[in-house]
């Protein structure tokens, strides 16, 4: 026993490591729930926390268009109050404010000063009813529109 002997011990594959393996880089967030099923590690290169910009959603007729994103709407459930039901103007899903001519109105858009179906008859012109919305100079309006007696009798 006094000569020193070399014990060979085998490796077994639990003190191995992990193989070498490919990375995974994940460029959509459509794709992370089918990578994080067969994946330990990835690397996304978009920020998981952001939120979606629903406006840019494609709806389901424009499944085969070469340059929609990878998310669609593809049924909704329930009504949207600034669609389905009255609505003020500025407020209208339809014909938005930002990106429509302030003059078009959907059947559902009433005048926020008067609340009246549109188009009442304060309507157009240059200081029109249809450029209004929830600003301060709007509500003051509105509030003096309430109280005067024309309001009252109509």
């Amino acid at each position: 026993m006094g000569e020193n002997e070399v014990i060979e011990v085998p490796s077994s594959p639990e003190n191995q490591g992990s193989p070498v393996r490919d990375i995974v880089c994940l460029k959509e967030e459509f794709h992370m729930r089918e990578i994080e099923e067969r994946e330990d590690c990835f690397i996304l290169d978009f920020e998981p926390n952001d939120s979606i910009d629903l406006s840019k959603l494609f709806r389901s007729k424009d499944l085969h268009n070469p340059v929609a994103p990878g998310i669609y709407v593809l049924a909704e459930h329930d009504q949207v109050a600034c669609r389905d039901y009255p609505h003020s103007r500025h407020l209208c899903l339809k014909n938005r404010f930002e990106k429509t001519p302030h003059e078009t109105y959907c059947e559902l858009c009433y005048f926020f000063v008067c609340d009246k179906a549109a188009p009442c008859t304060n309507w157009l012109g240059v200081s029109g009813y249809f450029h209004a919305t929830g600003s301060h100079e709007w509500k003051s309006l509105r509030r003096e529109m309430r109280n005067s007696p024309i309001y009252s009798d109509s």
